[in-house]
């Protein structure tokens, strides 16, 4: 095994035992030279006519405080009307920076934008400086915390849209996703994960999820290699 691998290895083993990260959790080597764009305090991105600035903070959440490539495709698709969100009740999954969310909402969704209780503040913070003088907006934009082991009590609704962005990857929640998944969609509910599929484990994954549900890829990103696969309760 080379020494980025082991580090890889490392880096998992430690952050899924300490549960102290965001569920997008990812393998990557904490390097300038692989991704640059993570060091970089603020990004700003357009969608659809609307500005959004991500404040981040990589040192301090890692991957809960960046942004992927998984949620710029997202969010892309959604700019495009591929996902019918205005006036609709929708959630985000993982949200790390809550980017996918805030356009959501910015496009007309009732959006409630969740993480776990480590990555809430830092979620907080960047869902209010985009919601700035749009009170309409965020009056239907909530951020609230979602352990997919231990918060799914709380909830007795089910959403209109599920968005996730970077959900799958580590294997030993993988029962908790797919519970939470279930929980929250009925057969109306569209559900769209947007991923790289880089192990044989999310591969399973999409296996699992088919178990319970009608999955269809609906979309490619070849340059960034991220695809969007939707489902729907059987």
């Amino acid at each position: 095994m080379s020494d980025a691998a082991s580090q890889c290895t490392k880096i998992e083993s430690e952050k899924t035992r300490d549960k102290e990260v965001s569920w997008a959790l990812l393998p990557y080597v904490e390097q300038n030279t692989i991704l640059p764009e993570f060091y970089e305090r603020k990004r700003t991105f357009h969608f659809a006519g609307h500005s959004i600035e991500i404040e981040q903070d990589w040192q301090n959440l890692g991957v809960a405080g960046v942004v992927w490539d998984a949620a710029i495709v997202l969010c892309r698709y959604l700019e495009e009307g591929k996902i019918n969100v205005r006036g609709k009740a929708i959630m985000e999954l993982g949200a790390g920076s809550g980017i996918v969310g805030i356009l959501a909402a910015l496009l007309g969704g009732r959006v409630t934008i969740t993480e776990r209780e480590v990555a809430m503040p830092y979620l907080s913070s960047v869902v209010n400086a985009n919601m700035e003088n749009k009170p309409d907006i965020k009056a239907v934009t909530m951020v609230q915390q979602l352990d997919w082991e231990k918060d799914l009590d709380k909830y007795d609704e089910t959403f209109d849209v599920i968005l996730g962005a970077d959900v799958i990857y580590i294997e030993d929640v993988f029962p908790a996703l797919l519970k939470t998944l279930e929980k929250l969609s009925d057969k109306r509910t569209e559900i769209y994960i947007s991923c790289r599929i880089r192990y044989e484990r999310d591969r399973r994954f999409l296996q699992m999820l088919k178990d319970k549900f009608i999955v269809s890829k609906v979309y490619v990103d070849i340059d960034k290699d991220v695809r969007i696969y939707k489902a729907i309760k059987r």
